[in-house]
C-alpha cells in the first residue's frame, strides 16, 4: 500500500521529492526496498502532522504536502490541486480538498469527515457528524485528508497546543481553525479511499485489480 502511495505522489507535477516519515523500521525497510526514501522519526508524536514537521524542519523548501500512507488510490492530480490552492492564495497557509457527497450513507458515516466552507472556499468547520444540517436539500462535502502547508506555518502549527474540538472530533486540522488560521478547502472531482477497516482494504484491492486489468 505504501508503495502505491509513494509512486502516485512522485508522479504529481510540482513535487520535487517524496519522503516517507515513519517511526516503524518495518515500513522504512519496505520503502528502501522498492527504491524510495524513508526517514525515521520520534515515536512520541501526537499526530501525523507533528511527524512530518520533524522532517520538514530539515528540508529547504517552501511547501510541504502531507499524503497519508493509507490512501493508495490518491491521484497525482489531487496533489497538484492542493499545491495550486496555495499558489492561488498567498494569504492562506494551508490547503486541503473536498468532494461532493452523493450517497446518503457517506453523509451519515462518522468515518467520513464532512467540511463546510465560506464563499472563498475557506473551511468553516470539519466534523464527523452530518454537516451541514439541512432543513432543505443542500450540498454536503466529504473532506479528503490531503494537505499542503507552507513550511514555516507547518513548523508553527506543531508548536501550538492541541485544542478542545481537535480532541473531541479527533481531527487534527481543527487545531489550525481553533487557533485562528485559514484552511483553503478546494473542491475536487477526484476521490480516494482511506484504509481504516478490512472492508476498506478489500474495496481498494478490487479497484486496483480493475485498474491493472484495464
Amino acid at each position: 500500500m505504501v508503495e502505491h502511495v509513494y509512486r502516485r505522489a512522485a508522479a504529481a507535477r510540482g513535487v520535487d521529492a517524496v519522503v516517507v516519515a515513519t517511526d516503524d523500521e518495518r515500513i522504512a525497510a519496505v520503502v528502501t526496498g522498492f527504491g524510495g526514501i524513508a526517514r525515521m522519526t520520534s515515536a512520541s508524536h501526537r499526530t501525523g502532522t507533528d511527524r512530518i514537521a520533524e522532517i520538514a524542519a530539515d528540508l529547504a523548501c517552501e511547501v510541504i504536502v502531507n499524503v497519508q500512507g493509507d490512501e493508495p488510490l490518491v491521484e497525482p492530480a489531487m496533489i497538484e490541486e492542493v499545491i495550486a490552492a496555495l499558489a492561488a492564495d498567498a494569504d492562506t497557509p494551508m490547503s486541503t480538498l473536498r468532494r461532493r457527497i452523493d450517497a446518503a450513507a457517506e453523509y451519515r458515516n462518522p468515518n467520513v469527515v464532512k467540511v463546510v466552507v465560506d464563499a472563498a472556499q475557506r473551511a468553516l468547520y470539519f466534523s464527523r457528524a452530518p454537516l451541514p444540517f439541512a432543513r432543505e436539500p443542500a450540498a454536503a462535502f466529504k473532506h479528503i485528508g490531503l494537505y499542503a502547508y507552507r513550511r514555516d506555518f507547518l513548523l508553527t502549527l506543531t508548536t501550538l497546543p492541541q485544542t478542545p474540538l481537535e480532541i473531541a472530533e479527533s481531527l487534527e486540522q481543527l487545531r489550525a481553525l481553533e487557533h485562528g488560521f485559514r484552511i483553503r478547502a478546494v473542491e475536487t472531482l477526484h476521490d480516494s479511499i482511506g484504509v481504516d477497516t478490512p472492508e476498506d482494504l478489500d474495496r481498494v484491492r478490487r479497484q486496483l485489480a480493475v485498474g491493472t486489468s484495464a
